[in-house]
């Protein structure tokens, strides 16, 4: 069992002193997390969303990471694929010269980046970001390895070139893919990538994706990883707030995690702007009744929130599994004191994951309290689960 965090670099007020203390203070909470025992820091790339993720240069912020850090591995999670946005050779010259400056330390996954907001940005064309992330992919295991390189398909032309540098991981970093439904999933199985399941959907949810990835896996021709070796792993994710005081640590979460999710519902949905206020109905009751009311905007408007499959209301759980239609609040996390944390860990390990990514920095959540919960979960669950 990997414990890993991600950042999605959320900034409750923005301006130009908060998003550089956002990333001063994530800086800091990676440092920490490679001193009590955390295997990965992740980084999100997203670009034009503010207050959700203000995270668009991920490239940066590891090699900062890894300059301050000498064990934690430094991963993308993820680049976005389409060229429009980073050419394929780019990324490998990007992830090797990172993985020589780290000491061999960098995991590369990839993703569509396909938010309306984003691909609007750069002019992509929504019909190619599946095929291009798969050609991503293929290209970089060959751009990495020794000797020339050269790749021609409908969407990408590359001439014989040595691609340089070379990373120091041999023969290259290990891959990894977003998943967020079954369909992407199976992609990830059969292509020898590891699976990011970028979604805060809880154990059950874990363990019908370990199922559909497992399957993937099993049923995997050789011929089709994409990689020197495969990469068997799937990662799920958790928000979290562990603290001595578990009604506080509830309440930091809630209220963080409200942020978070009214935030990347102003871009999916074209939801109101995230509040950073407590009012009245500040309560779960009130969260899963507005979460109620964006999944029905959703299905009505066929917008997509891919990875946000949190309300569990009309269909059946299996039905909504991994569905990108769904949008919500689901507020079964790792909040509460160290035994709760513990709990949930072990309710993830019984669904199958093997990596929990937690989010610690929601945009309303003090860095003290980020910096407190990694250190209570380095040195008491981490060493928990390692014995």
């Amino acid at each position: 069992m990997k414990f890993s965090m991600i950042f999605e670099g959320q900034v409750a007020v923005p301006n130009r002193e908060n998003e550089r203390q956002v990333f001063l203070d994530a800086v800091d909470q990676a440092v920490l997390a490679d001193e009590v025992g955390f295997h990965r820091v992740w980084a999100v790339e997203h670009h034009a969303l503010k207050w959700f993720a203000h995270n668009s240069a991920p490239e940066v912020f590891l090699t900062w990471v890894a300059a301050r850090t000498s064990r934690v591995r430094v991963g993308h999670a993820v680049v976005c694929a389409p060229f429009t946005y980073n050419h394929p050779v780019r990324v490998a010259e990007r992830a090797a010269t990172l993985d020589l400056l780290s000491g061999g330390r960098v995991d590369v996954g990839v993703g569509r980046g396909a938010t309306v907001q984003e691909l609007g940005t750069f002019g992509v064309d929504p019909d190619v970001t599946l095929d291009e992330m798969v050609e991503l992919l293929k290209v970089l295991p060959g751009a990495w390895r020794d000797g020339a390189f050269e790749y021609h398909s409908d969407h990408l032309d590359i001439p014989p070139r040595d691609i340089l540098p070379k990373p120091l991981q041999s023969p290259h970093p290990p891959l990894f893919m977003a998943c967020s439904r079954e369909e992407t999933l199976n992609l990830a199985g059969s292509l020898g990538v590891g699976a990011l399941a970028l979604s805060f959907a809880g154990p059950d949810d874990m363990a019908l994706k370990r199922k559909a990835y497992d399957q993937a896996v099993a049923a995997r021709d050789p011929k089709n990883v994409v990689g020197d070796f495969a990469v068997d792993h799937l990662a799920g994710m958790s928000l979290a707030v562990v603290l001595h005081d578990r009604d506080l640590a509830r309440n930091i979460g809630l209220r963080g995690q409200r942020f978070f999710t009214e935030s990347i519902q102003h871009w999916y949905t074209d939801g109101p702007e995230p509040r950073i206020d407590i009012d009245g109905e500040d309560n779960e009751a009130a969260l899963r009744e507005r979460a109620e009311a964006v999944g029905n905007y959703i299905q009505e408007h066929g917008h997509q929130m891919p990875g946000y499959d949190l309300v569990r209301g009309g269909a059946t759980h299996e039905q909504q599994v991994g569905s990108e239609a769904k949008g919500g609040f689901n507020p079964d996390q790792c909040y509460g004191n160290v035994d709760d944390a513990i709990d949930y860990v072990q309710q993830m390990v019984d669904a199958g994951v093997d990596e929990l990514m937690f989010t610690f920095q929601m945009g309303t959540v003090p860095h003290e309290i980020c910096m407190e919960s990694i250190a209570n979960l380095g040195r008491h669950v981490l060493p928990h689960f390692a014995e």
